[in-house]
């Protein structure tokens, strides 16, 4: 893990971040001995955030194969 100095972590400030995000944590130290973690914020994504399926199947299609598997689950037959 990569120690820094205020005074260093100041004035080289972007490789600092940059180290910061390739590592994961890089700590700041004070000259009374304080320390403290400089770590890289990660954004936040919904669990419902998928990538699109890119397939060739017309939009008829795709309800009538939704329609059949949702008469296997409930326990009727569609009749078409």
């Amino acid at each position: 893990m990569n120690v820094y100095t205020y005074s260093e972590a100041r004035q080289k400030l972007a490789g600092v971040l940059d180290t910061a995000e390739a590592t994961g944590k890089v700590l700041i130290r004070r000259k009374d001995g304080s320390t403290f973690a400089l770590t890289p914020e990660h954004e936040q994504k919904s669990p419902l955030d998928v990538p699109a399926v890119k397939v060739d199947i017309s939009t008829r299609e795709l309800i009538s194969l939704v329609r059949k598997e949702r008469g296997k689950t409930r326990g009727w037959k569609r009749r078409g």
